[in-house]
């Protein structure tokens, strides 16, 4: 993992578990077919088949590309009780899963695009 390579948006949201500013992520509204990796370690996270937009200005997915790629935290940060999504090979922070996704896993993950790059 080589974290120098990152900017500093990528940084503050990947080690210090930030926010992008909704609609405004490179990957929010994505169309290309491929898998969504991790900024940090390139661990495939995601695919683009379980990719959908949900209209909250993050890009969503309704699963995880392997169940042991993202692992799933308690955070009760900020006055509230959230699920976040962490990779599981580097720690990254991700974002939030949500309970309210239209497929059959019921999860919408609320994913910042800045931390994640694509592989078509």
């Amino acid at each position: 993992m080589n974290l120098n390579k990152l900017t500093p948006e990528q940084l503050r949201i990947t080690q210090q578990a930030g926010t992008e500013t909704p609609f405004t992520g490179k990957y929010y509204n994505h169309q290309e077919q491929g898998n969504y990796l991790c900024v940090c370690c390139h661990q495939i996270l995601f695919s683009s088949n379980t990719k959908f937009g949900s209209g909250t200005g993050w890009p969503s997915f309704s699963d995880v590309s392997k169940s042991d790629s993202v692992k799933l935290i308690t955070d009760d940060s900020h006055g509230m009780s959230r699920v976040e999504a962490r990779c599981a090979n580097c720690d990254a922070h991700l974002g939030h899963v949500f309970p309210d996704g239209p497929t059959s896993s019921g999860n919408r993950y609320c994913i910042n695009s800045a931390s994640l790059d694509f592989k078509p």
